[in-house]
């Protein structure tokens, strides 16, 4: 069972992103405050549930949480400033889009950089153990799925609406097969297995 939050009766905003180890499309992140009665069985880590459980999540999240926001950083920045630094960009991004500030931020990870001198805690495998963690996984994860599957409308021979751009042998092969196009990630090993970057981070 998940907690609800790392510090009790304060807004804690759970943070996360999606994407990162994608070989074309943007770099998505969201931020969650819950509110303190917040319960759901289903939620957990984005990773862990199937993609119908996920948009079943989506709404609920959105319409129950204190506040939430979704950014994100495409191909061209993260190409600029490495996919590290554009992850947390768009956390930032997210955090910005918050209609509460929070006093506390939880993040998903063991890599962050202070946030307007907030308080914050980078917790490995957070999406698992935190509540508004697990939420902003399944925000990130949705929203940029989404994002993906409008793009794959574009360029079907990729197969984006399958695999959103992670790199999988059919997306590298239709690299190899097709070239690259505007959206994917020139700073990235594009034809090869992506140096063993987790399949759906």
């Amino acid at each position: 069972m998940l907690k609800l939050k790392y510090k009790e009766c304060i807004w804690e905003a759970g943070c996360d992103e999606a994407g990162r180890g994608c070989l074309a499309g943007p770099v998505f992140a969201a931020a969650v405050i819950l509110p303190d009665n917040f319960h759901n069985e289903l939620l957990n880590d984005s990773k862990q549930l199937t993609e119908k459980q996920r948009d079943y999540l989506r709404p609920i999240i959105e319409q129950q949480a204190l506040a939430w926001a979704v950014a994100s950083m495409d191909n061209q920045e993260i190409d600029q400033i490495n996919i590290l630094n554009a992850s947390i960009a768009a956390m930032h991004k997210a955090l910005d889009g918050l209609s509460l500030l929070p006093q506390h931020i939880i993040i998903d990870g063991n890599r962050f950089k202070a946030y307007k001198n907030i308080p914050h805690l980078c917790i490995v495998k957070g999406d698992a153990k935190y509540m508004s963690i697990a939420a902003a996984s399944v925000l990130a994860k949705t929203h940029r799925d989404e994002y993906m599957e409008t793009l794959d409308k574009l360029f079907p021979v990729y197969n984006w609406k399958q695999n959103k751009g992670y790199p999988t042998q059919e997306h590298r092969d239709k690299i190899k097969q097709y070239g690259i196009t505007d959206f994917h990630r020139k700073s990235f090993n594009l034809a090869d297995a992506q140096l063993k970057l987790n399949f759906e981070e």
